[in-house]
């Protein structure tokens, strides 16, 4: 029984189509860092469907509690232990990996979490590998769509740090640790998923 287990209903309905996108992705063996893990159902389901890759789960030391049952229960060679990550500490506990992902979690953070966020990953992304980065965001100040610019209100309303990002401003701090925008996939409900790069990075074919 899973009743008793922290869930996501987003989580649950946006596991497909991420899945479907990090297969293209995380197509070779490596360990892929997850930030912000949340209840685990993410974690749980792509280690299990991509066997060849080892998923690190991390959140912040306030939260890296919520998936440990889910990921103890699933059980998985492929799932390492949680750990606390607080992306505003350095050195991070955990250095070395080839790709890293991090779900519905730019929108959450303060702006200088974002920055140091990327300066974590940039710091230790090998060339061959990727940063894929899923969410709701804005092109040139414009939100996508009415429910996003109400999803950005509610969220400013509860706390002034958050709110949806623009995917340029994004895009300047990857440029600025060494990453590019490769990649920005269309998903479903109004999200996106963006794939930063290593400038010189040949593993990703560039969208027309």
């Amino acid at each position: 029984m899973t009743n008793h287990l922290p869930f996501s209903q987003a989580c649950e309905n946006n596991k497909g189509p991420i899945l479907e996108r990090l297969r293209e992705v995380f197509n070779a063996p490596g360990t892929v860092l997850e930030i912000g893990t949340g209840t685990g159902q993410h974690a749980v389901h792509f280690a299990a469907a991509l066997p060849h890759i080892q998923w690190q789960p991390t959140d912040h030391p306030t939260a890296a509690h919520l998936a440990v049952s889910r990921l103890e229960q699933a059980a998985l060679p492929n799932i390492l232990p949680m750990r606390k990550l607080d992306v505003a500490n350095s050195p991070w506990p955990t250095r070395e990996f080839r790709w890293a992902f991090s779900a519905n979690t730019a929108h959450i953070m303060a702006w200088t979490e974002v920055e140091q966020m990327f300066q974590g990953i940039g710091a230790s992304l090998p060339d061959d590998g990727a940063f894929c980065l899923y969410g709701p965001f804005r092109h040139q100040g414009e939100f996508t769509s009415e429910s996003n610019r109400a999803f950005d209100q509610s969220l400013r309303s509860q706390a002034q740090h958050m709110g949806i990002r623009d995917i340029e401003d994004l895009s300047a701090l990857a440029k600025a640790v060494g990453l590019v925008l490769r990649e920005d996939y269309a998903m479903p409900a109004n999200n996106e998923m963006l794939v930063f790069v290593p400038v010189h990075a040949t593993s990703i074919k560039p969208t027309d």
